[in-house]
């Protein structure tokens, strides 16, 4: 199992920011990634950013050079920096694990989710 602690949702105008954060456990997994996805009313989610174990990280092409992940290896935390928020930022952002047990079969955890609202 994978544990998470998700917060820093909220609602802000637009050209302001928000910073999420994720505290991901798992007690006998491996964690190999941690990402946060996004899914707004109607749409399919999609990976907003993703940062692996050894550093690695991937944006969507919408949020590029707006925000930025990072982790505290001593915290177990992710954090996703968001600035220049747009409107079309506003969904529910989730946080995701992608784990490997000793077997080296990977599996995908979900956080609850937080709302974040951008109003322009």
């Amino acid at each position: 199992q994978v544990q998470f602690v998700e917060s820093g949702g909220g609602v802000v105008q637009t050209g302001g920011s928000l910073r999420l954060s994720c505290a991901a456990s798992a007690s006998t997994f491996s964690i190999d990634a941690v990402g946060w996805y996004r899914q707004a009313p109607g749409k399919q989610r999609e990976l907003v950013a993703r940062i692996r174990t050894y550093g690695a990280t991937n944006y969507a092409d919408s949020v590029k050079a707006r925000f930025t992940i990072s982790r505290d290896n001593a915290k177990n935390t992710v954090y996703l920096q968001m600035n220049s928020l747009k409107p079309e930022d506003t969904a529910v952002y989730y946080c995701n694990a992608e784990v490997s047990d000793q077997n080296g079969l990977s599996y995908l955890y979900w956080g609850q989710g937080t709302q974040v609202t951008v109003s322009s």
